[in-house]
């Protein structure tokens, strides 16, 4: 049974991709990959085990449900840490399965206490700090109060790390704030060496920063949408870019995303095409229907505006972006036939449709867009 759609997942664009980063940012500074999301719409399944063949040993995610996931493909030995959400009772899975988490407020401490008594085993935690992005973490106030508990209770704890979420690195209108933040972090993990109380990781940047701000990279770098490929903005990639020789990006797409026409007719000029009155057909045209629409991911902003490669061609998108349907304007196209692959996103020939493309035409940034691929979409690992 053919499905509508596939992902592919290119292997050497990871190995590429996670390469490029250690090389940038040096062995002495470990990577956690990023993996929520279902793993930015890649596939954790897929994903995982290939970034495990690169040497990654360190996985992040934002929920327990994704820990638990995560823990049934990974290699032992092999380090997952919740950043998010945890009930009380996945405190207790986490404690019982040695997965670090984060803890930005005084009850999910006080709730590990409790449940020492229960595992005796040490919670692996993150103290998550709040230096100016007022979103989670725990303010001076709490710190102390955590500093107290910890210091008081050692053996309910391992401070695997002390971390902060900074407020937009990917922009430079966000300049001053976030060196503010790394300030103010310092002086925190200052504050907590003075106690005693000094993490095995110190952690605050994520891919934008890991790049943009080599003063945040500390111990540890929480990198997302790098690894996948992708930069984190056109700002990014500029600064980057624009202190190097070599002006190419050293960055590789992860993924491709195919489908195939299931139908081919001809319109006569003067007729609309698809629901409604958006397309009025000014010539006599030949279209492609694709079986991929807006449940799959394929925004309905791009109608009229998308793009997808057909027979080494790149063919619009006309009318509509129905629920499970695309139409593609392939009039010039003499020789295409039903079961021809179509590329939505990835390269045919010597072309290629990117994400980014898709940002331009939608209004979606590359995270939202790749987030949103469904995962009932079939996914494979290729060379």
């Amino acid at each position: 049974m053919a499905d509508t759609s596939i992902i592919e997942i290119s292997r050497k664009a990871v190995e590429g991709n996670i390469g490029f980063l250690r090389d940038h940012l040096g062995e002495r500074v470990k990577i956690t990959s990023v993996v929520k999301s279902n793993a930015y719409g890649h596939g954790m399944e897929q994903y995982v085990p290939v970034a495990e063949g690169t040497g990654i040993d360190h996985f992040s995610v934002f929920s327990a449900c994704e820990a638990r996931r995560l823990k049934q493909i990974t290699s032992p030995g092999t380090s997952i840490m919740i950043m998010g959400w945890l009930d009380d009772k996945d405190i207790e899975w986490a404690v019982r399965n040695e997965a670090e988490f984060f803890v930005f407020d005084l009850h999910r401490l006080k709730r590990v206490v409790e449940l020492n008594e229960r595992t005796a085993k040490p919670a692996l935690v993150h103290l998550e700090t709040e230096t100016g992005m007022n979103r989670t973490g725990m303010k001076q106030s709490e710190l102390r109060t955590a500093a107290e508990i910890i210091s008081g209770e050692r053996h309910a704890f391992e401070l695997k790390g002390i971390c902060t979420h900074l407020a937009g690195a990917e922009s430079i209108a966000n300049h001053v704030r976030i060196q503010k933040q790394i300030s103010r972090f310092t002086r925190i993990c200052n504050w907590f060496a003075e106690r005693g109380l000094v993490p095995e990781y110190r952690h605050v940047a994520s891919s934008a920063a890991a790049l943009t701000y080599p003063s945040a990279r500390f111990d540890m770098v929480r990198m997302g949408i790098l690894q996948y490929g992708y930069w984190p903005s056109a700002e990014t990639f500029i600064q980057y870019i624009g202190k190097k020789k070599d002006k190419d990006d050293p960055l590789n797409r992860v993924i491709s995303w195919k489908s195939r026409i299931m139908s081919i007719r001809k319109v006569k000029r003067g007729e609309f095409i698809s629901y409604g009155t958006i397309y009025l057909a000014q010539e006599d045209k030949k279209i492609a229907v694709i079986p991929v629409g807006y449940s799959h991911g394929y925004n309905r902003s791009l109608s009229n505006q998308g793009r997808v490669l057909i027979n080494g061609n790149r063919v619009g998108v006309i009318g509509l972006v129905n629920m499970n349907m695309l139409i593609a304007d392939v009039t010039q196209l003499p020789d295409v036939k039903v079961g021809d692959e179509v590329v939505l996103i990835g390269s045919q020939g010597d072309l290629t449709i990117s994400v980014g493309s898709f940002s331009e035409f939608s209004n979606q940034l590359n995270y939202e867009l790749l987030t949103r691929l469904p995962e009932a979409i079939p996914r494979f690992v290729v060379n």
